[in-house]
């Protein structure tokens, strides 16, 4: 390898590590965000960069209880100590994993993050909650839906299971709020947004903030971030998510017992419907289910939901023994 194109390769090394410094700092704000997504989005490289960065915070982060054990003057790893290895060729990346090292070593919070309590919340058909984390994050549950919840010293970590929320995340810089939702990760410091997983499907809706979405690990695919009136969908499994502009307020409308669609697969607001009521709606086939559907449900009157659906979209319904049947004309 030639002597500039090594000095490149360090040079990038450099900026993720300064990148990776920045964006955990105190003072992040949006318009880092902003300049962080341009650098990433200038070349591959910068991405793998930053990926390699992130993947050794994270190895740090993992061995943190074994390195703490070992440096422990009084511990009984004492006399195995070793001298730390000779700078490399890039000073600033060194430099970015010693710090690593250190905050993980001689802090005491870090380690609070592997004992963090979990906390499950979770609603019933019909149900909808409100719940606010010791943070003063604000977490607004759609029925039926399911989730857990850690609050770390590090990071904030929710992971979703067949859910729907409303996220406004209390900024907090040195705690990223990290959701899990299936092949997907959602990252931010302090924003509102609507994560939806529902039957192998997820959907995020951003209304104020910065959101990032990443593949989860061992999962195909490429980081996006997500700016206010952006909508991501995935399809879990798949390496491409779709973009698309909606009107925030729209999407999070289910919380005041309204559902408003635009172009949505019938089979989508079916699922949708079901989880609010006894009686259960049913599509007599997958292209009764691949309908679209444009249109606003009031959720207070479940007939007179059966009766917008008829009236708003081609189809019949027809009353059964358990369900109501749902047939494309």
């Amino acid at each position: 390898m030639n002597e500039s194109l090594q000095e490149g390769i360090d040079a990038t090394r450099d900026a993720a590590a300064d990148w990776l410094m920045q964006m955990r700092a105190p003072q992040a704000d949006e318009t880092d965000w902003l300049a962080f997504e341009a650098w990433l989005g200038a070349s591959p490289d910068h991405a793998a960069a930053y990926d390699a960065a992130m993947a050794l915070w994270e190895e740090l982060d993992a061995a943190g209880p074994v390195l703490k054990a070992a440096l422990d003057p009084h511990g009984p790893g004492a006399r195995r100590q070793r001298p730390p290895p000779p700078l490399g060729a890039s000073r600033r990346w060194t430099m970015a994993a010693s710090l690593a090292a250190a905050a993980l070593v001689v802090a005491v919070v870090p380690w609070r993050d592997i004992t963090a309590p979990t906390t499950v919340y979770a609603t019933g058909k019909g149900e909808r909650r409100t719940v606010t984390l010791a943070d003063g994050t604000r977490i607004d549950l759609n029925a039926g839906s399911k989730i857990s919840v850690k609050l770390g010293s590090r990071e904030r970590r929710v992971v979703m299971e067949d859910a729907e929320a409303v996220f406004d995340v209390t900024k907090d810089p040195k705690r990223p709020f990290v959701i899990a939702s299936g092949d997907r990760t959602v990252r931010v410091v302090g924003t509102q947004f609507d994560v939806r997983r529902r039957d192998g499907r997820i959907a995020v809706t951003v209304a104020r903030g910065i959101v990032e979405v990443r593949p989860a690990a061992g999962a195909s695919g490429q980081a996006i971030r997500l700016t206010p009136g952006l909508r991501l969908d995935h399809v879990e499994g798949a390496a491409h998510s779709e973009l698309s502009k909606v009107t925030p307020q729209e999407v999070f409308d289910w919380r005041t017992g309204r559902l408003v669609y635009r172009n949505r697969p019938l089979e989508e607001v079916v699922a949708d419907i079901n989880r609010y009521t006894e009686t259960p709606l049913k599509l007599a086939d997958a292209r009764t289910g691949q309908i679209r559907f444009s249109g606003v449900l009031v959720l207070d009157d479940h007939q007179a939901v059966v009766r917008s659906l008829v009236m708003l979209a081609p189809i019949t319904s027809v009353n059964t023994r358990d369900s109501i049947l749902l047939r494309a004309q």
